[in-house]
């Protein structure tokens, strides 16, 4: 009992760095990655060659998540299966339908409409916990919707994109899955059995976990920028409502579902949040590998977008 007592301040005061950390990483996410694709357009050429770099960064961004998880996380999912079956069906039922038919309504050209589709298909952000948690979410409840689409996300991703985004572009939907197994299963369970061995080491590294994120989603989207500026410039409003179409459809249907469920207000926050951030760095990343630079640029837009809207509805729904 005296050990666990002089613990408990250490643990606290652990906890209270990364609860601090985490809402200035989320608050200034949105402005650097703005600076940074700021910067991609204005001098895109030194990014241009450096997309080798990002389904390694994406693998460092899927390693930090699996760190800030352990197995008692998932515990949520058997005890109360329902929402977190709710969340999940709606974030691969209902997002990537919702991104077909904006691709529809907006009649985006392929590579457009097909990194459109790509992002509904993605599963859950990896900022969504933080949003969750300065939202006054059910934050188990977010952690557990996030893990479980990132655990079904080789399976379902691919096999959506080919459904949906196949009649845009070819699929090729193995390939894809392998890709996703490499870039989110892999890191993300390594950094889960890493926690498992070593809590009290990873611990000390979880406030500094937030930051190597926003660093690394950056430069990916500074990439995928620099790669498409042409683009940007002759389609950049339409992938903007694009994608404000997309998040602000995710948020109300994810908080819909939640409150025709009957779930506590908490959870539909938690659900309107999970459903309306998708892992867009991820999706950015598999379409400029699988598809062309244009259709990653969706998943680039959204990264910034998402984040801003998450912390706007954050502060809202915080003072209420």
């Amino acid at each position: 009992m005296p050990d666990e007592q002089l613990r408990l301040p250490d643990v606290q005061e652990t906890t209270a760095r990364q609860d601090r950390g985490a809402r200035i990483a989320v608050t200034l996410f949105p402005l650097l990655i703005l600076a940074g694709g700021a910067l991609a357009l204005a001098a895109p050429a030194p990014f241009v060659d450096l997309a080798f770099l990002i389904n390694p960064l994406l693998m460092v961004i899927m390693f930090g998540m699996g760190l800030t998880l352990s197995f008692p996380d998932f515990a949520v999912v058997f005890r109360h299966p329902l929402p977190v079956t709710l969340g999940v069906l709606a974030q691969y039922g209902l997002m990537p339908l919702v991104g077909w038919a904006i691709a529809m309504a907006l009649n985006l050209d392929p590579a457009l409409a097909a990194g459109v589709i790509l992002v509904g298909c993605a599963p859950g952000g990896t900022a969504s916990n933080v949003v969750a948690y300065l939202a006054r979410g059910n934050v188990a409840l977010s952690v557990a919707m996030t893990s479980v689409s990132t655990l079904l996300a080789p399976l379902l991703t691919p096999v959506l994109t080919l459904w949906l985004a196949g009649q845009y572009l070819p699929v090729e939907a193995g390939a894809m899955s392998w890709s996703i197994v490499q870039i989110v299963l892999v890191p993300v369970l390594g950094g889960l059995l890493l926690r498992t061995l070593f809590p009290r080491l990873v611990e000390r590294a979880l406030p500094a976990l937030p930051w190597v994120s926003v660093a690394a989603i950056t430069f990916v989207v500074i990439v995928v920028v620099a790669r498409s500026a042409e683009s940007i410039f002759a389609a950049g409003l339409l992938i903007l409502l694009a994608v404000v179409l997309h998040n602000a459809a995710g948020l109300g249907l994810g908080y819909a579902v939640g409150r025709l469920f009957g779930l506590p207000v908490a959870s539909r926050r938690t659900m309107a949040v999970e459903v309306g951030m998708q892992n867009s760095g991820l999706a950015a990343g598999l379409a400029g590998q699988y598809f062309s630079p244009e259709a990653a640029l969706p998943g680039a837009v959204f990264s910034v977008w998402h984040n801003l809207s998450g912390a706007v509805i954050a502060a809202f729904w915080r003072r209420r």
